[in-house]
């Protein structure tokens, strides 16, 4: 199998190849077809947040593979599997914490309760999107906040791959969504429903509080842009602030403030087959930026690192 690793965190990634493991019970093996780009795989990838530390203490033994977000095939399954079938069309994503290498890879071995089959009319690409920042919205706005029909929602950074399935699940719930982002996709996030507010036309946080009070704040950009103090004032009585990218800094105001959370989705097959059925709906619309071949992943990281990426990049074994 070919996978993508480096020699350390400051070293480029590299496509090498290395010998496929045989399955375990329990377990299916994945040829991927699109495989997602989130900013915690660089993030990990260079040794910052929890999540690198947790990945040396209980993640697999090899070399490290970037990346959790996968669309695929089933090529093979494991005779205690009953869930799932080769020839399915599935995504997915990849757990540490179980043992498995990351998605950057031509194929990725996994669990059933990790994937969802997709229909004909769910593209790869499309699919390969949605593992981890629909899992971060659903947390974020259902199971955190508690969101419903009428409620309101403000997403900091809306035109990024979590901030954008914030609003597209915020118009599935039939909540009001107010997006903040630059004036060239102020236009997009209106495409979803919500109403937009340009970072470059004065405070946002101040033309945001017109729409409020909010139930759920969704902040995709970080503290040091949008304070937490600044956004609490926004909230309802009973809102919540959920922070996507969680600095050391923040750590006193999520551990003791109340209804202030962090938040990084983690795909499971009850959430993912909610983010399929969506798709195929038409409730959420997947924007991709660009592709990139597998062995061009330090490429597609350079871009991510810069911030400015509208929708998902994407990896194509």
């Amino acid at each position: 199998m070919r996978i993508v690793t480096s020699d350390g965190p400051d070293r480029p990634l590299e496509l090498r190849e290395v010998a496929s493991r045989p399955l375990r019970s329990g377990e299916v093996r994945v040829a991927t077809r699109a495989i997602g780009v989130n900013p915690v795989d660089w993030k990990m990838k260079a040794g910052q947040g929890p999540l690198r530390l947790l990945h040396r203490v209980v993640g697999p033994s090899g070399p490290f593979v970037c990346g959790v977000d996968f669309a695929g095939d089933v090529v093979e399954v494991h005779p205690s599997v009953d869930a799932l079938a080769v020839g399915d069309r599935v995504v997915g994503g990849t757990d540490f914490s179980r043992g498995q290498l990351g998605s950057y890879a031509d194929e990725v071995v996994v669990r059933p309760d990790q994937c969802a089959r997709l229909p004909a009319s769910v593209t790869y690409d499309a699919a390969a999107c949605l593992p981890i920042p629909y899992s971060t919205a659903h947390g974020a706005l259902v199971t955190l906040s508690g969101v419903g029909a009428g409620g309101r929602v403000l997403v900091l950074g809306a035109s990024g791959g979590v901030g954008l399935t914030c609003l597209g699940l915020a118009r599935a719930l039939g909540a009001h969504a107010v997006g903040v982002c630059s004036a060239r996709n102020v236009a997009r996030v209106e495409s979803l429903g919500a109403r937009a507010v340009d970072y470059g036309a004065g405070d946002p946080l101040v033309a945001a509080a017109a729409f409020g009070p909010y139930d759920a704040i969704v902040n995709a950009v970080g503290t040091a842009t949008y304070p937490i103090g600044a956004c609490r004032s926004l909230l309802g009585p009973r809102g919540h602030l959920v922070l996507v990218d969680v600095k050391p800094s923040d750590v006193p105001a999520v551990a003791c403030l109340p209804r202030v959370h962090g938040i990084l989705g983690r795909p499971h097959r009850d959430v993912l087959e909610q983010a399929v059925a969506h798709l195929e709906q038409g409730a959420l619309v997947t924007v991709v930026e660009a592709r990139f071949a597998l062995a061009d992943a330090e490429a597609a990281h350079e871009r991510s690192r810069g911030g400015k990426v509208v929708g998902k990049l994407l990896l194509l074994p």
